[in-house]
């Protein structure tokens, strides 16, 4: 393996399709401000190093990322890349990922919108995320950990798992498919509208109009806080505890709840007969 330390870069394509290398404290910055310093670039270890260009990481191969840095500048970082390891590193510029397969990303700190749009196969463990439209369009991820703060998370998303995490967000998995949520805080407006075949295990939701339009959204042993016009025609199962401010138009399922719902909404031009069976501290609605 070529070894490269110690020195910046800042002309465009400075290191274009470099294979078989490591690099240690490296920078990419300066006034020439050139992009695309390692597109094209395969079996790459980059470790302890700062990037300030724009599109750094385009159509890559086997990359791993130790204790690495991407500024503001350093905008769309990675793209169509495939086999990526990122450990211990800041990620700040937008758009820092997309269209990527197989990347594992850990102990990490993210501020970036439009991050992990259309990827697939994300692994993320312990990880800080602040933006907008989070792994939009994004399948097969799985999530442990992640302390996440945005609008728009999750939308359009197939086959994810979120565990032990923190999801501070509206607009959350919106159309998303084949969803499982364990362990969970999620707090936000307008939960999982569109979204099918979704499990939340031992959560606590927060937040108005949650699950609406909605199919096959289950509930295992959750805590609803602060909700209100629930479950508009959606179909929902599954064991509720807490305080429901208001359930409105429900369309099918079977609910058991405990606690108490203030208001049970049905409405004359209610799209939907509601079937929904709904059992509140023992009592059948």
């Amino acid at each position: 393996m070529k070894v490269i330390e110690n020195k910046n870069y800042q002309a465009e394509r400075s290191l274009y399709a470099l294979k078989d290398a490591i690099l240690n404290n490296i920078s990419f910055k300066g006034e020439e401000d050139g992009e695309s310093p390692l597109k094209e670039a395969s079996n790459i270890t980059i470790n302890n190093s700062y990037f300030d260009l724009r599109y750094p990481l385009w159509h890559d191969i086997n990359l791993k990322l130790f204790n690495v840095e991407f500024t503001k500048n350093s905008r769309a970082a990675l793209w169509y890349d495939q086999n990526v390891l990122i450990d211990h590193s800041l990620l700040n510029g937008i758009k820092a990922l997309r269209e990527v397969n197989d990347v594992i990303i850990t102990n990490s700190e993210i501020s970036s919108d439009e991050f992990g749009w259309r990827s697939k196969n994300i692994v993320g463990e312990n990880l800080n995320i602040v933006g907008e439209y989070l792994f939009f369009e994004a399948k097969n991820l799985k999530l442990k950990k992640i302390n996440y703060t945005g609008h728009y998370s999750f939308q359009y998303n197939e086959d994810l798992l979120i565990e032990d995490s923190i999801l501070n967000t509206k607009d959350a998995f919106w159309h998303a498919k084949n969803v499982i949520v364990k362990n969970s805080i999620i707090n936000g407006e307008y939960l999982a509208w569109y979204s099918e075949n979704i499990t939340f295990i031992n959560c606590k939701i927060k937040g108005t109009q949650p699950i609406c339009y909605a199919n096959n959204i289950r509930f295992i042993n959750c805590e609803f806080i602060d909700s209100d016009l629930a479950f508009e025609y959606s179909i929902v199962y599954g064991d509720i505890f807490g305080e429901i401010i208001s359930i409105k138009n429900p369309r099918a399922g079977e609910l058991n709840i405990k606690g108490s719902v203030k208001e049970l909404i049905n409405t004359a031009d209610s799209k939907y007969k509601n079937e929904l069976k709904l059992i509140i501290n023992g009592k059948e609605y």
